[in-house]
C-alpha cells in the first residue's frame, strides 16, 4: 500500500515538470518556425541596410583619401593637398600666392596674386643738352664755345639693377636700382678742352689755329653709376596687361670716368684722345620724369648739379630727353 501511495505521488509531482517541458518546446518550435519563414521585403531591407554601411564605409574611405602634407623651408612653406584623385600645391607667400591645380581636365594652372612692378631696368637712348644759369639752351658770348652739335651728342642709359615696392596695391609704388650713364657732347667748334695753370677748365683751341689739322669730330665722354628713387603710377586701361605708367622722383650719380677724343684731317690724318677729370663735377644728382604706355616710353633728366665744379669751370647745367627702348 505504502508502495502505491508513493508511486502515485510521484506521478503528480513530476506531472507539472513534464507539462512545463512540452509548453516549451511548442515555443520553441514556433519560434523556429516563425525564424526561418522570411519575406522577400525583409531580404530587401537587409539588402539595404546593407548597401547604406557598405555607402558609408565608401563615404569614410573617401574622406581618409584626403591628404595634406606640409614642407617648411625658413619662412616660407608648400603645401601638397590630395583628396578625390587631384593634388593641389600651394606655396604661399608674405606677398604672393601662387597655386598648382592638377586635374584630369586642367594639367597646369597657374595663378599668382598682382603685384607691384615699376620701369627702370632696361635699355635708353637720347640726346644731350646743357643750360645756361639762366636756363636758356643757347650757349652765348663766353659759353659759345660749349655748343653741341644735337644729332650727335648722345645719351645712353643700361639700368642693370632694379627693386619695386607697392604700397598694398600692383598700380602705386617706389621705385630703385642700379644703373650706368653714358654721355657723349660732340662739340660745333673745333675746339676741345683742358686745364690751364690757375686749375681751371677752359678750351683748347690749338687745333683751330694749326692749318695741318682740319678738326672732324671733338667730343668730351662722362660715365657714371646712377642710382634713382621714383614714385610710380600705374594707369589700368581696357586690357589690364597694358598700363599707363607716370613716374617721378631723383637720380644720384657718382662720375668714373671721363676723357675727351679730337679726331683731325690734313697733312696727317689722326685723333686725340685724353683722359682726365676736366674739373668735372664728381658727384651729381638730377630730377626726372617718366612716362610710357606699351612700346612708347619717353624719359627726360636734368641736373642741377653743374657740369664743372664750382669756381673750376662755366657755369652749365646737363639735361637729356630720349626714348625707353627696352625694358627688362
Amino acid at each position: 500500500m505504502k508502495k502505491l501511495i508513493t508511486a502515485t505521488l510521484a506521478i503528480l509531482i513530476c506531472l507539472p515538470v513534464l507539462a512545463q517541458e512540452t509548453q516549451e518546446e511548442v515555443l520553441k518550435n514556433l519560434e523556429s518556425k516563425t525564424d526561418s519563414t522570411t519575406t522577400p521585403k525583409n531580404i530587401e531591407d537587409d539588402d539595404s541596410e546593407t548597401q547604406d554601411t557598405k555607402n558609408e564605409t565608401k563615404i569614410s574611405e573617401s574622406e581618409q583619401k584626403t591628404d595634406t602634407t606640409t614642407i617648411r623651408f625658413g619662412k616660407k612653406k608648400i603645401v601638397i593637398l590630395e583628396k578625390d584623385g587631384s593634388t593641389t600645391v600651394e606655396i604661399p607667400e608674405e606677398n604672393e600666392f601662387e597655386s598648382f591645380d592638377l586635374s584630369s581636365d586642367n594639367d597646369f594652372t597657374f595663378k599668382r596674386k598682382p603685384r607691384f612692378k615699376g620701369h627702370w631696368a632696361g635699355f635708353e637712348w637720347g640726346f644731350n643738352g646743357f643750360m645756361d644759369a639762366n636756363q636758356s639752351i643757347n650757349m652765348k658770348d663766353e659759353l659759345r664755345y660749349l655748343e653741341l652739335k644735337q644729332g650727335r651728342s648722345w645719351n645712353l642709359n643700361l639700368n642693370i639693377l632694379q627693386y619695386s615696392l607697392g604700397f598694398g596695391t600692383d598700380k602705386v609704388g617706389l621705385v630703385t636700382g642700379l644703373g650706368f650713364e653714358f654721355n657723349n657732347y660732340h662739340f660745333r667748334n673745333q675746339i676741345t678742352l683742358e686745364v690751364d695753370e690757375t686749375g681751371h677748365t677752359v678750351p683748347d683751341s690749338s687745333y683751330f689755329s694749326d692749318p695741318n689739322k682740319n678738326v672732324t669730330k671733338s667730343k668730351l665722354a662722362t660715365t657714371h653709376l646712377t642710382a634713382p628713387l621714383l614714385l610710380e603710377f600705374q594707369i589700368p586701361t581696357q586690357s589690364d596687361r597694358h598700363r599707363i605708367f607716370i613716374s617721378a622722383g631723383v637720380i644720384g650719380g657718382v662720375r668714373i670716368g671721363t676723357s675727351t677724343k679730337v679726331k683731325y684731317e690734313g697733312a696727317s690724318d689722326g685723333k686725340d684722345k685724353v683722359k682726365d677729370d676736366y674739373n668735372l663735377s664728381p658727384f651729381r644728382y638730377g630730377f626726372t620724369a617718366r612716362i610710357g604706355y606699351r612700346r612708347l616710353k619717353l624719359f627726360a633728366n636734368y641736373y642741377p648739379t653743374p657740369l664743372f665744379e664750382e669756381g673750376k669751370g662755366d657755369e652749365i647745367y646737363p639735361f637729356s630727353l630720349g626714348l625707353i627702348l627696352l625694358s627688362f
